[in-house]
């Protein structure tokens, strides 16, 4: 072969194309596994966002739970019937709702359900809505319903049940109780307990799904302590 006619042959070509398609060929598949694992993390921190959100906005409302001011709930005049029911559940599994009946956290721009009244030693009075203007010594107690719904894959809010989170797998909350009503400690966890005065806190498990499957279902746990007891 002369010098003019030099170059690559046609066993040289097909290896050389064979090489930059194993190339390229690895090249997408590392490109694409990092994308598919972004993807994943990106699907895992939205959950876990949404998941702190709502479980803190809880968290705040069970914590007040039974607040019905300085006085006992015994002892408040005209007091609604459910403030002997602070807190009450129905439905079964899949489909459940859950109400209770807890001091405002001064996050809702609405007027509170009910407001307390009292001096903090003699007396106390239950007023629907908001009362009027406060004598001296008196001390107001903004009381609301809070209604949590768990259905069709959504948690929802409200009386008007509000879509709070979608792609919601699982929604659990079940009562952390005593031995007794004069008992300080939790003995177990109950979905349906028979006594109010035994519920010592309150044990939630959410879990999320990725509508996209992008990650495993993300299950998040919270256990709060009630700081008022009922019953």
């Amino acid at each position: 072969m002369t010098r003019r006619n030099a170059g690559f042959g046609l066993v040289e070509l097909l290896i050389a194309l064979a090489l930059g398609v194993l190339l390229v060929s690895g090249a997408t598949q590392v490109f694409l596994s990092a994308r598919e694992t972004y993807l994943a993390q990106y699907a895992a921190a939205i959950a876990q966002e949404d998941a702190r959100f709502v479980l803190s906005k809880i968290a705040q409302e069970i914590r007040m739970i039974g607040m019905f001011g300085c006085l006992s709930a015994d002892s408040i005049i005209n007091a609604p019937a459910v403030f002997q029911t602070p807190v009450s559940w129905q439905g079964a599994a899949g489909s459940r709702s859950w109400r209770f009946v807890s001091g405002d956290v001064g996050l809702q721009a609405t007027r509170p359900d009910w407001t307390v009244v009292s001096d903090c030693k003699r007396y106390a009075q239950a007023y629907a809505g908001q009362p009027g203007p406060l004598a001296p010594g008196e001390t107001a107690f903004a009381l609301r319903t809070v209604v949590y719904w768990f259905e069709n894959g959504q948690l929802k809010t409200g009386p008007g049940k509000a879509v709070l989170l979608d792609n919601v797998a699982a929604f659990e909350v079940t009562f952390g109780v005593a031995g007794s009503a004069a008992g300080a400690s939790v003995q177990r966890y109950e979905q349906s307990p028979s006594s109010l005065a035994s519920i010592r806190s309150l044990k939630i498990a959410l879990t999320l799904r990725d509508p996209k499957a992008r990650v495993k279902d993300q299950t998040y746990h919270l256990v709060v302590a009630l700081r008022n007891r009922l019953g």
